[in-house]
C-alpha cells in the first residue's frame, strides 16, 4: 500500500514537471512569435503601402492586401524632378561596395597581425585598440569633419571611404576566427617557403571564410544604411545617397507616403540580395567569432 502511494506521488510529481516544462516551452514560442510579428509587421505594411493609391493608404480599417495594386509609386519615385533616384541608388551601391571592400580588407589584415604575428606588446596594443569601441561615434564626428575639411575631402566619396578604414569590431571578429586556425598550417607554409602575404591570402582568408562572409554582410548593411556620415560629408545633389534622398523626400512628399514607401522597398533590396548570397555562412561565422580565442 505504501509502495502504491509512493508510486502515485512520484507519478504526480513527474506529471507536474512535464506539464510545467511544456507550459514554459509554449509560452516561449508564443513570445517568439509575438516578437517576430512585431518585427515583420512594419515591413509588410511598407510593402503593402508601396502598391496602394493615395486614397487607399488612409482607409480604415487598414487593408493589408491592396484591392487595386499599382506600380505607379515606383514609376513616380524614379521620375522625381528634384532628385535623380537612379543616381542616388548608384551612389549608395558604389559607396557601400567600396567601403565594405576597404573596411573588410583592412580589418582582416590587422586581425592577421594581432592573431598570428608575435611582437612585443601585441596584447596590450590590441586591448588599447579594442577600447576605442567604447567611444561613441558622435564624439568623433566633429574631429572627422575638421580633418576632412583640412584635407579638402568634404563633398567627396574619398572622404567617406577613408572614414571606413576604422573597423574595430571587424578586427576583433576576424582575430577571434584566425586564432582558431592551428599554427601548424602556418608553420608548414613557412617550411615550403611561403611569404606572409601568401599565407594571408592562401591560408588565413580561405579558412576564415564563414566569419569573413558575416563581416562582409555586416559592413555592407552598415554602409548602405549609413545616414549621419554621408550627411556630414556630402552636400551636392548629384552625390546624395539613397538614405539622404529618402529622408528629404519624407519631408517633401507629405501625404504621399505610398511613394516614400516604394523608395524604402527599393532601398532594402540590395541588403536582401547580399544576405541571400552569404546567409549560409552567417550562423557559422558568428559562432566561430564568438567562441574561439
Amino acid at each position: 500500500m505504501i509502495r502504491d502511494d509512493n508510486t502515485r506521488i512520484l507519478y504526480k510529481n513527474r506529471w507536474k514537471r512535464e506539464f510545467l516544462s511544456k507550459l514554459k516551452s509554449l509560452l516561449f514560442y508564443i513570445l517568439i512569435v509575438l516578437v517576430a510579428v512585431m518585427i515583420v509587421l512594419p515591413f509588410i505594411w511598407m510593402l503593402s503601402t508601396s502598391f496602394k493609391g493615395t486614397e487607399a493608404i488612409r482607409t480604415i480599417p487598414i487593408k493589408w492586401i491592396p484591392e487595386h495594386p499599382t506600380w505607379d509609386n515606383y514609376i513616380k519615385i524614379f521620375n522625381l524632378s528634384s532628385y535623380n533616384f537612379w543616381r542616388a541608388g548608384y551612389n549608395s551601391f558604389f559607396l557601400a561596395t567600396t567601403c565594405t571592400i576597404v573596411s573588410v580588407f583592412s580589418a582582416t589584415m590587422a586581425a592577421y597581425v594581432f592573431a598570428k604575428i608575435e611582437f612585443k606588446g601585441r596584447e596590450k596594443l590590441f586591448m588599447v585598440y579594442l577600447a576605442t569601441m567604447m567611444i561613441p561615434a558622435t564624439v568623433i564626428m566633429i574631429p572627422n569633419y575638421t580633418i576632412l575639411n583640412q584635407l579638402n575631402l568634404l563633398d567627396t566619396f574619398t572622404g567617406l571611404i577613408l572614414m571606413s578604414l576604422n573597423n574595430t569590431f571587424g578586427v576583433f571578429l576576424m582575430r577571434q576566427a584566425m586564432m582558431g586556425i592551428h599554427n601548424a598550417y602556418l608553420e608548414a607554409a613557412r617550411m615550403d617557403g611561403a611569404s606572409l602575404p601568401q599565407i594571408f591570402f592562401k591560408i588565413m582568408i580561405p579558412m576564415s571564410k564563414p566569419t569573413l562572409s558575416t563581416l562582409i554582410l555586416m559592413n555592407f548593411m552598415g554602409s548602405w544604411n549609413s545616414y549621419l556620415q554621408p550627411l556630414l560629408v556630402l552636400s551636392s545633389n548629384d552625390k546624395q545617397t539613397l538614405q539622404l534622398v529618402l529622408a528629404t523626400l519624407n519631408g517633401q512628399l507629405k501625404g504621399k507616403e505610398n511613394v516614400t514607401m516604394a523608395g524604402a522597398v527599393i532601398s532594402i533590396l540590395p541588403i536582401v540580395i547580399v544576405y541571400i548570397m552569404v546567409q549560409k555562412y552567417i550562423d557559422q561565422g558568428l559562432e566561430i567569432g564568438g567562441i574561439k580565442g
